[in-house]
């Protein structure tokens, strides 16, 4: 293989992928995880973290944008966000591309992963960490979530949390979500990553049990990001009052598309309505 040292990660017993590495850029084991960043021969700037791929220059507008546009459009605009996790600035990047959003609030445990992301992936925030409206928290999420002021906040949650392993693990759980449904305004929105469903089916359908018992709203869409092991990435929505499926036409996505100027590469007001159609295999999967 092409490149100075191979990067391999294997999340399947028996199934695993290897970068090419042309130079490392950082590598450090942080106080809660093992953190790599290295040049690759095919992907651009890679992000590891605990041996998992969490995002590549080549691909991330496929998930970032994914996680946020479609919230956005479909509410016509939010005012204030929280990010789960996150710590590289790109979904952060793609919520305040709308000039609307007055905060966000960017919430990951591990302030190392935000300070190399700052000073090693600019091509991934695109400056995003200047922008005053962004507030960086390198606190746990799980508390941030249980203060007083975060209680009916936020018009969208992202979470953007990596595999249930570690220290994301109690990201995952009823009492994570049930913090998160008291921060969230009556019409907000949040999204989680919910993995690859054909290859981790029990995670998708637990996360959809678990947002079922709590939410009267919930309901999954797709993006598709090649460096993602399988590819197709399940991303699961909930709201205690927005059906965000049903919140908006292909004609009003259009209209706030072309208003909001905002340039993407991957979403779009068609791309929007086509990520709601799950495939049987998936549809078999919802508890």
């Amino acid at each position: 293989m092409t490149g100075t040292r191979t990067v391999s990660e294997t999340l399947y017993d028996g199934y695993a992928q290897q970068f090419g590495a042309t130079a490392v850029v950082a590598e450090e084991k942080t106080a809660f995880q093992d953190l790599l960043i290295f040049d690759s021969v095919m992907h651009g700037r890679v992000l590891v973290l605990d041996g998992i791929i969490q995002l590549t220059e080549l691909d991330e507008f496929t998930y970032s944008e994914m996680l946020a546009q479609p919230a956005i459009f479909a509410l016509d605009g939010i005012e204030h966000a929280m990010i789960v996790g996150g710590g590289d600035g790109a979904v952060a990047e793609e919520i305040l591309k709308h000039s609307g959003v007055k905060s966000v609030d960017l919430v990951d445990i591990d302030g190392r992963v935000i300070e190399l992301s700052k000073q090693h992936l600019p091509k991934v925030h695109n400056g995003v960490f200047d922008d005053p409206r962004l507030n960086v928290h390198a606190v746990d999420a799980f508390d941030f979530l249980a203060a007083p002021e975060a209680k009916g906040r936020y018009d969208l949650i992202i979470a953007d949390r990596p595999d249930p392993v570690g220290p994301a693990e109690i990201l995952f759980g009823e009492t994570f979500y049930g913090r998160l449904k008291d921060a969230m305004t009556d019409r907000g929105v949040a999204v989680f990553q919910t993995g690859v469903p054909i290859y981790q089916p029990q995670e998708f359908t637990d996360t959809l049990t678990l947002l079922g018992g709590l939410f009267p709203n919930i309901g999954t869409y797709l993006t598709v990001t090649p460096t993602y092991i399988g590819g197709q990435m399940a991303l699961t929505w909930a709201s205690k009052a927005t059906d965000l499926e049903a919140a908006a036409g292909v004609e009003d996505l259009s209209r706030r598309f072309a208003d909001a100027k905002v340039r993407t590469k991957y979403y779009s007001p068609s791309v929007h309505m086509a990520a709601f159609a799950l495939p049987p295999f998936m549809e078999d999967l919802i508890p």
